[in-house]
């Protein structure tokens, strides 16, 4: 078996080399090394321009060579650990994408995409108002039901077909899929941040309540502010607000609701509701309140009304697909929480919903290091089992969408052809781009490097709070999704807050300090999911930029940085300032 280590160069050099080296040196370096397949991601993919799947399967190599070289793992370990990423961005990962492209391409296909344009049109013709619309209240509609990078996908490509800049269209998506993820497919993260740490995934609910509506109100402003500059987004700051405004408020009610009504555990449907009363709300006040400028459309001699009248009738087919895509998430996503209670499948008949099988030469051959496993658990070697749930899987939901929608839809021969040979050439570059980032975050999970670098975090003292949240986006950035980051990282979070919690310097006891650090470990992640390589890959997919992954990464990682700074000093207030720490909610007392 392969025990990790956090500091691997003490086993690597001869020890009479060690004694003549400065103290300290060790973990410094390892975590050097450690940080080194990152450093050649960015350096390939951002400086040097490389295609991202080039970029990604170097920096793999690289990740492959620390692991056996450095950390001693046993090669044949290590090709398993990075196939296994390989295979889950391959099937469930880039399924869906597959999936949800072909469905948007079959409705540009049909002229359904036309009609749905001249509803949302119908709303409002600002771009900027539109760039809300779909992007934060209907993507996060999608991330609830979905995630996956579904609403990336999604939204980036309805933006680009009404007439936005491919760039602007992929960046407002990316920052728009932040707030929401939390609590995105049906409220996956926290409930692997529970199972992980043993506190109660309502009680983290709580506390990520008291902390992502704030950034929720402001992040319609955000998206603007980069489209167009503050000044501009000024001018329709009422319809940012209202729209900001309505899925801050949901997200604090449905996240808390248990707190005051005992029973009332909705918070995994944070995110649909928050979308669709987002939408609801904001196409209210669009309609009845808001009065926007004339901008008179130039057609044939002279000008037009901006808004033509659009038929119900036609409008409702045209979004049919996606209405046909959100039940089927939704109900697949309501059969996903009955799975987790049975051991992750349900029996239909003699055939099971999931099928799985250990990774040879990985499974139950990794030992994490003692220093980053909960003290209360039993040391258990690291499993590698790769599950299909093939009935539940987002993929399958959009992919019976899309089946349905053919019935209804009805395009012929030659439409389809052209629909399934756009979507594969769509797919040609972002796919294998997943299955190799993929195959590099699986490899420095299973080495043991995340560890190494989520420990000199760990190291901060009296201002690790802020950098909890910051722990929390690099192991999104590593991993690719929030409840990755929570599985990686929660129970280091934990340690740390008991260990910090008793130097006396936090204004908090032990199990609000546990808390409040875990779940920034969830609500610091949600802004490393801008820049982690599988959201880039979609977004580019989906907007036409296959080959930009560099351009894209590079608009949108300082953005990512700052939000995640933000994140970092709210909990740093609530850490330590009255009267900030009175939202962090005490642990429930043990019966």
């Amino acid at each position: 078996m392969y025990h990790q280590r956090l500091d691997p160069l003490v086993d690597f050099l001869p020890q009479n080399w060690i004694s003549f080296l400065p103290q300290g040196w060790s973990p410094f370096v390892s975590t050097l090394f450690a940080f080194l397949p990152v450093l050649v991601l960015f350096t390939l993919l951002v400086v040097k321009r490389w295609q991202a799947p080039l970029a990604g399967a170097t920096a793999g190599l690289v990740a492959l060579m620390i692991a056996v070289l450095i950390y001693k793992m046993p090669w044949l370990t290590a090709i398993a650990a990075y196939l296994n990423g390989m295979l889950f961005g391959l099937l469930p990962i880039g399924f869906t994408v597959f999936a949800a492209m072909f469905l948007y391409n079959l409705t540009v296909e049909t002229g359904c995409f036309q009609r749905i344009k001249e509803s949302v049109e119908s709303l409002s013709g600002d771009p900027r108002i539109q760039a809300v619309l779909v992007g934060f209240s209907f993507g996060a509609f999608l991330e609830g039901a979905a995630g996956s990078g579904t609403p990336v996908a999604i939204c980036g490509a309805i933006l680009v077909g009404m007439g936005f800049n491919p760039i602007q269209a992929a960046v407002l998506c990316l920052l728009a899929n932040t707030s929401p993820v939390a609590y995105g497919a049906l409220g996956n993260p926290l409930l692997v941040l529970g199972k992980v740490t043993d506190l109660p995934p309502e009680t983290l609910s709580v506390m990520a309540g008291h902390q992502l509506p704030i950034l929720s109100l402001f992040v319609p402003l955000y998206m603007t502010v980069c489209l167009c500059g503050f000044y501009k987004s000024l001018e329709v700051w009422p319809v940012l607000l209202v729209a900001g405004g309505s899925f801050a408020l949901f997200q604090y009610v449905f996240a808390t609701l248990h707190t005051w009504i005992p029973g009332a555990v909705v918070y995994l449907m944070t995110d649909i509701g928050g979308g669709i009363f987002s939408l609801g709300i904001t196409a209210l006040y669009l309609k009845f309140f808001w009065r926007e400028k004339p901008r008179p459309i130039v057609s044939g001699p002279g000008p037009t009304l901006p808004f033509a009248r659009v038929d119900r009738i036609s409008v409702f087919k045209a979004w049919f697909p996606f209405l046909l895509m959100s039940i089927f998430l939704v109900g697949h996503g309501l059969l996903r929480q009955v799975e987790e209670k049975n051991k992750g499948s349900v029996q239909l008949g003699p055939i099971s919903s999931a099928v799985s099988f250990p990774i040879p030469f990985l499974d139950r051959q990794s030992l994490r290091d003692p220093a980053i496993q909960d003290p209360t658990k039993p040391s258990e070697p690291e499993r590698a089992v790769f599950m299909v749930n093939w009935l539940t899987t987002p993929g399958s939901a959009v992919l019976q969408s899309v089946l349905v929608s053919l019935l209804i839809l009805r395009p012929n021969k030659s439409q389809f052809a052209r629909v399934a040979r756009s979507t594969a050439r769509q797919m040609v570059i972002p796919i294998p781009t997943i299955g190799v980032m993929l195959g590099m975050s699986y490899l420095s999970r299973y080495a043991g490097m995340d560890a190494t670098l989520g420990v000199a975090f760990a190291q901060t003292g009296s201002i690790y709070p802020f950098f909890a949240a910051m722990l929390g986006w690099l192991g999104v950035f590593l991993t690719g999704t929030d409840a990755g980051s929570n599985a990686l990282f929660g129970s280091l979070q934990k340690i740390t807050a008991i260990t910090v919690e008793k130097t006396g310097v936090l204004a908090l006891d032990s199990g609000q300090a546990q808390v409040l650090l875990t779940t920034a470990n969830s609500t610091g992640g949600v802004m490393g999911k801008m820049i982690d390589a599988q959201s880039i890959v979609v977004a580019t997919s989906a907007t036409g930029l296959a080959g930009k992954e560099a351009e894209i990464f590079k608009k949108v990682v300082w953005h990512s940085v700052f939000l995640a700074m933000v994140v970092g000093g709210i909990t740093m207030a609530q850490a330590y300032i009255w009267p900030f720490t009175l939202m962090v909610p005490q642990l429930p007392k043990m019966p």
